[in-house]
């Protein structure tokens, strides 16, 4: 059985996905990569962004915003985007 070439990039951090893909862009924008390579670290780079997107949108559906009252102070919570 074969492991998913990129399958370490699901255990990563935001931090360390986000660090990741941008050693990829730093090396495919300095254009000295074999073409084999480049294909390779493209694929992780796709890889590391859906993780990243994935690791946002989780983050994004937590984040609630403190509703409060008329006197100012907290009185709950409701979604960030008001739904």
């Amino acid at each position: 059985m074969t492991e998913e070439p990129n399958a370490d990039v699901k255990a990563m951090s935001f931090e360390q996905a986000l660090e990741a893909l941008e050693r990829i862009v730093d090396d495919l924008e300095r254009g000295d990569v074999p073409l084999d390579q480049s294909i390779r670290i493209y694929e992780r780079g796709e890889a590391l962004k859906s993780h990243c997107d994935r690791l946002l949108k989780a983050a994004e559906d937590k984040v609630e915003k403190i509703r409060l009252s008329r006197e100012g102070k907290p009185a709950g919570l409701e979604p960030l985007d008001g739904e």
